[in-house]
């Protein structure tokens, strides 16, 4: 019975919108009369109010719907752009670099949402060992941020991609904002001069990479981090390791 109650709902409501709200407003082509309209008007309203579960229904089927159209618009703009988002060149790439699944996330050094995300991802690679990652700098958080991303490319293009790694690694569990003190110290922790990496932070390759890292995420519609692409599939936001676990073995079987 449910399941005929929300397609006779939905026809109700659309054949209510299409009718004029008042008796009075003329209708050269209506076919119902003033008073038949009213009438209409008024069985909808009542159905409506002795079944408001149907009304529920309609709009998680409508929530479920919108949802497909986004997922959809979405492969569509990681087919667009696959090139800059699988292959730029160079952002780091860690996991199994061999690795058949690709997982991109877009980040941001200050995110509460990416650290917590963080030991999630390590544990993933750690336990799926055909998992490329792509890390991409994304700093929207404001100066602590900017001078993070900043460091981290300068320090994979001057010193590579294994001091990138423990940076990046750090830069992540540092508590609070990063300074210029807590980026100091982060650098020192991992064996890199900072003197040095800020030199290296002037390199115009720097605001190049940075930059078409932006412009690849405009481009996505990425305006938050942190963002996955797990494969073919963007997922604007935090997701729990189990749930990052059952959307690579979805992904898979789909391929």
């Amino acid at each position: 019975m449910r399941a005929f109650l929300v397609p006779l709902a939905a026809a109700l409501m659309a054949l209510a919108i299409a009718l004029p709200g008042s008796a009075d407003e003329p209708q050269a082509s209506s076919p119902f009369s003033p008073a038949e309209r009213e009438a209409l008007h008024a069985e909808i309203r009542g159905y409506l109010l002795a079944h408001p579960e149907v009304l529920q229904e309609m709009i998680a089927l409508l929530e479920q719907k919108q949802q497909a159209a986004t997922a959809e618009n979405d492969r569509n703009l990681v087919a667009m752009n696959a090139d800059a988002i699988f292959d730029d060149g160079f952002s780091w790439v860690g996991g199994n670099p061999e690795g058949a699944f690709t997982l991109v996330e877009f980040l941001d050094y200050q995110c509460g949402f990416c650290r917590r995300a963080q030991p999630e991802v390590v544990e993933l690679l750690a336990s799926d060992g055909d998992i490329r990652l792509i890390v991409k700098e994304m700093p929207i958080l404001g100066p602590g941020s900017e001078l993070a991303a900043r460091a981290a490319v300068a320090t994979m293009i001057a010193e590579g991609e294994e001091k990138y790694a423990a940076l990046h690694a750090k830069l992540m569990t540092v508590e609070g904002g990063i300074t210029d003190a807590s980026l100091d110290a982060a650098l020192t922790e991992v064996g890199l001069d900072p003197a040095a990496i800020r030199a290296a932070m002037q390199d115009p390759e720097v605001e190049r990479r940075l930059g078409e890292t932006r412009a690849l995420a405009e481009k996505l519609a990425i305006a938050g981090t942190p963002t996955f692409v797990f494969d073919d599939r963007m997922v604007r936001g935090y997701l729990p390791l189990a749930q990052m676990r059952a959307l690579v073995a979805e992904v898979r079987e789909d391929g």
